[in-house]
């Protein structure tokens, strides 16, 4: 018995010097082992990063599994599908069976809902044009100095179209137009388009649309298409974010050369500025914008619009 006692012992005064040793050499955090290697002792992240909120549905917001073509979006033509008296200016451009033009109501004010999918064009040939619901407003055919259209409003934007690649995702928002002479591109072509990238979030919203990103896509001779295109980014916005828009077309003094003009299309988006000059503005024989949500390559776009004025020279 005695002789057990005494090894316990010894062992116990063993242990202590090993314990004494091991902290006696700690110093700021560091550590040694028996081979002298330097080791960090972990510490706990004083400032973690917090786990972000879950992304708000917005009260009008289409949620969940959809279908491409429903009862209630179904259509005849292009124009027969408005409401009698609509709060947004503009006629109606509806080629989608997903849904028709409606208004929500929130805090008073009351926007204009357009809402598209994947392959919901029920009017052009299939495989041919992208969806839309869109709102044309008259061009403006004054191609001397001082002729315009402008456009102004707030938009919302809850969904953009993602078809899994960057160059394919995206919906627009709005686009100038205008027609020209000397032929080339599309007979109605689009001078620059407002496009919607969706950004993902991350933790709990890693699979959520929680921003977008809006570029300039901007023809760089008249008619452009494709590689007749340039696509710059202008902003980031957030998801239901109220973002007052501006977008103005028309013509303007040259003041490097009296003689010559120059047709603009002008951007004002969140207080931001974004001009840019058409090329061959002798060319140019209307100005024009149409707004709503157009291109949806994959799954669903929601777009919404308030407070729009629209007036021309």
């Amino acid at each position: 018995m005695k002789k057990s006692k005494f090894i316990y012992k010894v062992l116990s005064i063993l242990s202590l010097m090993v314990f004494v040793s091991f902290f006696s050499c700690t110093k700021d955090g560091l550590g040694y082992s028996e081979e002298n290697i330097v080791y960090k002792i972990p510490e706990p992240d004083p400032d973690p990063e917090p786990e972000p909120d879950p992304v708000v549905i917005a009260s009008d917001e289409d949620t969940g599994a959809y279908t491409t073509c429903n009862p209630d979006g179904e259509n005849t033509t292009r124009t027969s599908h408005d409401l009698a008296d609509p709060v947004n200016v503009g006629t109606i451009d509806d080629r989608s069976c997903y849904a028709n033009y409606k208004e929500s109501i929130i805090d008073g004010v009351t926007w204009g809902i357009y809402n598209i999918t994947d392959g919901s064009n029920n009017q052009d040939a299939p495989g041919t044009l992208q969806p839309r619901i869109e709102r044309s407003l008259s061009r403006s055919s004054n191609t001397s100095v001082g002729g315009f259209a402008k456009f102004t409003g707030t938009f919302r934007i809850l969904e953009v179209g993602d078809a899994g690649s960057d160059g394919q995702n995206g919906t627009y928002i709005a686009q100038a137009k205008g027609k020209h002479t000397g032929g080339g591109g599309s007979n109605d072509p689009a001078i620059c388009l407002y496009l919607a990238k969706p950004v993902y979030g991350t933790g709990v919203n890693a699979n959520n649309q929680v921003a977008f990103d809006i570029y300039a896509e901007r023809i760089l001779e008249r008619g452009g298409e494709g590689s007749g295109r340039e696509v710059v980014l202008l902003k980031r916005v957030n998801k239901n974010e109220e973002v007052d828009f501006e977008l103005e077309v028309g013509f303007k003094a040259d003041p490097s050369d009296a003689t010559k003009k120059i047709h603009y299309c002008d951007a004002i988006i969140g207080g931001e500025a974004f001009n840019f000059n058409i090329p061959d503005p002798d060319r140019g024989i209307e100005s024009g914008v149409r707004y709503g949500a157009y291109r949806v390559k994959g799954g669903r776009a929601q777009i919404r619009w308030a407070n729009t004025m629209y007036n021309k020279a």
